[in-house]
């Protein structure tokens, strides 16, 4: 069982170092009878790490650098993308070298074009920096027509197969749920804050000092409020957020989260909310929800299925969260009255955590970069 923890602990340990969104690339295609385009944004500092762009070796990447690489940016990315359209291969070219930036930096942008027959379906393999970054993933939008539909490339989906024709509702909804699922277990920042909150859920707070409680029940039902507030909150502004009926900054949102993940280790340590910590999650769950819908404004919502698909995104990220409260509070509840848990899980981590978190806070408030 201790094994069990310290495991759990060096993951959570692991996760604040690798704080940073996550490696995404975003692609889009517009499919048409006998032809195919589209746009791919790739991360720079991802093509630095895989091809070197930085010529001077000075740690900034100029428009000179990046456009005396062109023919090798699009070559590299370009062979880990295959288009199919029903049984015949479309070759593609690039047809212009851009620019963009998004939330974690600058982008380099490809847009490219290809003949393909026409066809009901077409099939795409995406294998770009897999070989590198096993985390990596490549947020697809395809476009055919009215019809929408996204995907998200990994290792172990890095095939897929799209009928052009209007997926049904409840494909949909899969979709996102799987989608939703992913992104909360790689959403290390929501998750050390969910930790954080269930760490004193199998204690009491009594005569300045943290005991264990002696029933399962109230344990659970802590748990049970805590993550019900955080859940209603995110929920809330996710979906405001993905309707576009509410916006914020990316950098604010993103400084803020890190920020609830210093504070509710803290409190661990400092208990300045002992009780109520359901009300902790609320608030900063409203906060937690505009960064789930970052993640969803990228993968892009099918305007044809909105309301199915949030549904979706909403319910994966529910269940996602679920299991990981299923792992841990079995866990914690039989380590809480032992030495182990009161001084290496829940003080040694909360200290982690808030150390590794306050770091992160530095890096997205002051748009600097402390670690690697």
């Amino acid at each position: 069982m201790k094994r069990l923890m310290v495991m759990l602990l060096l993951l959570v340990a692991s996760a604040v170092a690798q704080a940073h969104k996550p490696s995404d690339s975003y692609l889009s295609f517009k499919s048409e009878p006998g032809h195919v385009s589209g746009q791919w944004d790739i991360a720079l500092r991802d093509l630095e790490y895989a091809i070197g762009l930085d010529a001077d070796g000075n740690g900034e990447i100029t428009w000179g650098e990046l456009s005396a690489r062109h023919p090798d940016v699009a070559s590299y990315a370009l062979a880990r993308l295959q288009v199919t359209a029903g049984d015949a291969a479309c070759p593609l070219q690039a047809t212009d070298h851009l620019v963009d930036r998004h939330s974690d930096g600058a982008y380099a942008v490809i847009r490219f074009s290809g003949e393909c027959a026409a066809a009901g379906t077409l099939k795409i393999r995406y294998s770009l920096f897999f070989e590198l970054d096993p985390t990596h993933r490549g947020l697809a939008r395809i476009e055919s027509g009215s019809v929408t539909q996204t995907a998200v490339f990994g290792p172990e989906r890095a095939e897929q197969t799209f009928n052009l024709a209007a997926p049904s509702v409840f494909e949909q909804i899969v979709t996102y749920v799987r989608e939703g699922v992913w992104h909360i277990w790689i959403g290390f920042d929501h998750v050390l804050f969910l930790l954080a909150l269930l760490l004193p859920a199998v204690l009491r707070r009594e005569a300045q000092t943290w005991l264990p409680v002696s029933r399962f029940a109230p344990a659970f039902w802590e748990v049970l409020k805590v993550v019900t507030a955080f859940t209603v909150a995110h929920s809330i502004t996710l979906s405001l957020a993905a309707l576009e009926l509410i916006s914020l900054p990316s950098r604010l949102v993103e400084s803020v989260i890190a920020a609830s993940v210093v504070f509710a280790a803290l409190n661990n340590l400092y208990p300045l909310v002992s009780e109520r910590r359901w009300a902790m999650a609320f608030a900063f769950g409203l906060i937690h929800g505009f960064g789930f819908a970052s993640v969803l404004t990228d993968l892009g919502l099918p305007g044809d299925a909105l309301l199915s698909s949030l549904f979706g995104f909403n319910v994966g990220v529910e269940l996602g969260q679920l299991a990981i409260v299923a792992v841990f509070l079995p866990l914690a509840f039989a380590l809480r009255a032992t030495r182990f848990y009161s001084r290496v899980v829940f003080a040694g981590g909360s200290v982690i955590v808030a150390i590794l978190a306050a770091i992160w806070l530095a890096e997205r408030a002051l748009d600097i970069k402390l670690l690697s």
